[in-house]
């Protein structure tokens, strides 16, 4: 398992005690939180480290460190927090089985799955 910075991990637990004493609260400053280059560089290195895939851009670790990973994620916060950054849709696995039939799952876009492990 691997742990957030010290300032990231208070920031989840303040969220979830908030959460957890005040059960109809809405948590309007969170998308701040989210949109911060300290977050964003965080989870990327979670990604990075869980070995995620490029996403159905096909866009890999290694092509955003060669184009700059300080500009990526300069370039993600900036789209979120104009409301540019649009979701790409759900990309597909075919995962073929023993019987010839094959199963299809959805899978989350590698930029929406970088954000998944902050909110938790």
């Amino acid at each position: 398992m691997t742990k957030a910075p010290s300032r990231l991990q208070d920031l989840r637990r303040r969220i979830y005690r908030k959460a957890k004493s005040e059960k109809t609260h809405r948590f309007w400053g969170l998308f701040v939180h989210v949109t911060k280059s300290e977050t964003l560089m965080e989870a990327y290195r979670q990604a990075k480290r869980n070995g995620g895939a490029p996403g159905i851009d096909g866009v890999s670790f290694a092509d955003i460190e060669g184009a700059g990973l300080a500009a990526f994620i300069a370039s993600l916060s900036e789209d979120l927090r104009t409301g540019r950054y649009q979701p790409q849709p759900n990309r597909r696995v075919a995962i073929p089985k023993a019987n010839g039939k094959v199963r299809v799952l959805r899978v989350l876009p590698a930029r929406l799955h970088e954000f998944r492990s902050l909110v938790r």
